[in-house]
């Protein structure tokens, strides 16, 4: 379980400061906390409260996720981070950018956004087929 909240935590901080990136850099087309506003959550809070409460999201997400797929070790992380990735990525700019459900929508979404959730993903996915594994492996001996 530590290693999990490590793991996780890790992984919110490093997908929050890439979000940050591919909003600073123009690569993506939605700003990562625009739900705040879309939603009219915390109008008068700081950004920082904004970014902390992102992150503890992000955070909860890939628990989640974490210990979800610690126990789906036989399927490889490779194709389970893949497919979650491009459905979750694919999911989120469509809401976010609210694009119809058109074949030509697909050229407006960002690819380093998907590559990014994918990597993360697959992160996340091999340290919990991993400490499975490993435990698993310990239990027998």
């Amino acid at each position: 379980m530590k290693i999990g909240i490590i793991t996780s935590l890790v992984n919110a901080l490093i997908l929050a400061l890439c979000l940050k990136g591919l909003h600073y850099f123009n690569l993506i087309k939605w700003h990562p906390i625009g739900f705040y506003k879309k939603w009219g959550w915390f109008e008068e809070s700081s950004k920082l409260f904004h970014w902390t409460y992102f992150i503890f999201l992000l955070f909860i997400i890939g628990l989640f996720v974490y210990m979800t797929m610690r126990y789906v070790y036989v399927i490889p992380a490779v194709f389970s981070s893949l497919l979650l990735g491009l459905f979750v990525t694919i999911l989120l700019e469509w809401i976010a950018l609210d694009l119809p459900l058109q074949l030509s929508s697909f050229k407006k979404l960002s690819i380093p956004f998907i590559v990014v959730v994918v990597c993360l993903l697959r992160f996340l996915l091999e340290t919990a087929n991993f400490h499975q594994r490993e435990h698993t492996a310990q239990k027998g001996n």
